[in-house]
């Protein structure tokens, strides 16, 4: 997990920058529109099965923001895992806000099709609910930000997430930490799933997290209050 932490000034970081600013303007230029709108095309065709559909639905219901920001407050809560809940709450605003803004920026509007997949309902005090797939951080700074597309928000915290406790768990699981990866990757599966984004949506928000993750991981330190507890 080492190679995912990077300073500003180092070859990762440049490379990420550019390849986040490479997807961006395909996605600008409507390079990519024809792949997308296939790609949210066959998803809606396999939507349906209930099983799956609870699954997806589930997965990225996890990537919302309130649900992160507790995690976060809890791990800041605690002393020996402050640094940890610090650096979280720190990417989870900056993921959030340079999401909001960028969507405002390049004004993609999300896909038109509708999801097709099981309703789920809950009933609370004799009135019943049904649950609908989370819709992604909206763009902050213009009007109609709710349909904005690109990059994702979810993408990008979920893959913040990812290396962050990736890394932390690392040396003492320097192999399974990897398997915190299929959370980002469930969670862009998802969110092209349940039809709230483009394919090139989420592996621009996904860069966009590689990228933040890795220079705040490496300015916080988050490993410096174990060091300090094992000694």
């Amino acid at each position: 997990m080492q190679k995912f932490l990077f300073d500003i000034r180092s070859r990762p970081f440049v490379l990420t920058v550019l390849a986040f600013v490479l997807v961006t303007l395909l996605v600008s230029w409507e390079v990519t529109k024809d792949f997308d709108e296939s790609v949210s095309q066959f998803f809606q065709s396999i939507a349906g099965n209930a099983a799956l559909d609870l699954v997806m639905q589930s997965i990225t219901e996890a990537g919302d923001i309130r649900i992160m920001l507790v995690f976060s407050i809890v791990l800041l809560i605690i002393k020996k895992t402050r640094r940890i809940g610090l650096a979280l709450m720190i990417l989870l605003v900056m993921a959030t806000l340079l999401t909001g803004y960028i969507k405002c920026e390049v004004d993609r509007d999300r896909p038109s099709l509708d999801y097709e997949g099981t309703q789920f309902f809950i009933e609370f005090e004799g009135t019943t609910f049904e649950i609908k797939p989370g819709e992604d951080t909206f763009a902050l700074f213009c009007e109609g930000g709710f349909n904005a597309s690109y990059p994702s928000g979810h993408a990008a915290r979920a893959m913040v997430f990812g290396i962050i406790l990736g890394y932390v768990l690392s040396h003492r699981f320097p192999k399974a930490c990897y398997l915190l990866l299929l959370y980002p990757f469930l969670m862009a599966m998802s969110r092209i799933y349940v039809i709230q984004h483009f394919p090139m949506d989420v592996i621009g928000g996904t860069i966009l997290g590689i990228m933040l993750a890795g220079v705040v991981a490496k300015k916080v330190k988050l490993l410096k209050d174990f060091e300090v507890s094992k000694t």
